[in-house]
């Protein structure tokens, strides 16, 4: 496994980040053990979460991710300086007038709801999960920056931001001396490029954040599971996901799909391996998040990180996909 920083700090992370949205969704509580043991063995020291994971599912209240990450962390008795933990606050947790946003109350109500969830006394990497229009940023920014002082937090980043709204979080961290988003969660894969391109990347670069992009292979369209021309198997999210179902309908990307088989088959490598390798490939992605149900899906997103692609092979990738 390899180890970069996160953005301009010191923290080293696992150029893999394993993901947590499926556990309690698609995964049950058993196979999220399996899997963390999985990747903590090979290495891997970076898991993200959100407090908000699982709540869509019925009968489910929230914070079950949280909670089972929480309980691998006695069951396994894993020291604590070893595993990175990234959590989120943003989305609705309960019926209250004030159980959602980033409001100062939210955010000190829900960061110690998370931690006593995660059975920890500090998270690694606080996020906003999207911007909070009905929240003035310095409010945000000042109760987060508090956090950090009182050592309940190490590092706050953000995910789904627009370019502006990045920079005006960062203009305000500067202006008043506040801790800033040291990293960015964007959609971003070969076939969601424009969001994170257009802008968001000049500004990471130029600013020293982190990016640790999710949906890493397209809601799985990017593992070569879906056929042109036909319908999308039974249980798949391409059967129910309008966005996947987005992409089915779109013939330029199974010709990006075909090129990935074609340039893995050389290698032994899969579809899904070529197209994490594509991420891993540009300099300014430091951790994609990679959602797996089982250990076997794992070992096979694991096996992304000794692939090495050619500038021909990104620059013709990067033509097939190319967005205007």
């Amino acid at each position: 496994m390899e180890y970069v920083n996160l953005g301009r700090t010191g923290l080293k992370v696992s150029r893999l980040c394993m993901g947590t949205m499926n556990f309690g969704w698609t995964a049950p509580e058993e196979n999220a053990y399996q899997v963390f043991d999985a990747f903590a063995d090979a290495g891997g020291n970076f898991i993200d979460t959100a407090d908000v994971y699982s709540r869509w599912v019925e009968g489910n209240p929230g914070g079950v991710a949280e909670t089972y990450i929480g309980r691998w962390l006695k069951r396994r008795s894993m020291p604590r300086d070893k595993i990175v933990i990234a959590t989120k606050v943003r989305g609705q947790m309960g019926d209250g007038s004030n159980d959602e946003g980033l409001s100062r109350k939210h955010i000190l109500d829900a960061v110690e709801a998370s931690l006593r969830r995660m059975q920890i006394d500090t998270i690694d990497l606080y996020q906003a999960h999207w911007f909070d229009a009905d929240t003035p940023i310095d409010e945000t920014l000042r109760a987060l920056d508090d956090l950090v002082r009182q050592g309940k937090v190490r590092y706050i980043g953000c995910s789904n931001y627009p370019a502006w709204r990045l920079m005006e979080a960062l203009w305000t961290s500067d202006k008043l001396g506040l801790a800033r988003y040291d990293s960015l969660q964007p959609h971003y894969n070969l076939l969601h490029r424009a969001e994170f391109e257009r802008e968001l990347c000049d500004v990471c670069k130029t600013y020293g954040l982190g990016v640790i992009p999710y949906s890493p292979l397209a809601g799985g369209f990017l593992t070569g599971k879906y056929r042109k021309g036909e319908p999308p198997p039974a249980g798949t999210r391409g059967a129910q996901s309008k966005r996947i179902q987005g992409l089915l309908a779109k013939d330029a990307n199974y010709a990006v799909v075909d090129r990935l088989r074609a340039m893995g088959q050389s290698r032994g490598k899969t579809i899904a391996q070529m197209a994490l390798a594509w991420l891993l490939a540009s300099p300014v992605i430091t951790s994609p998040i990679i959602g797996v149900n089982t250990v076997e899906q794992w070992n096979e997103l694991a096996g992304a990180l000794d692939v090495k692609l050619s500038e021909e092979e990104k620059k013709e990738l990067g033509e097939l996909s190319k967005w205007e």
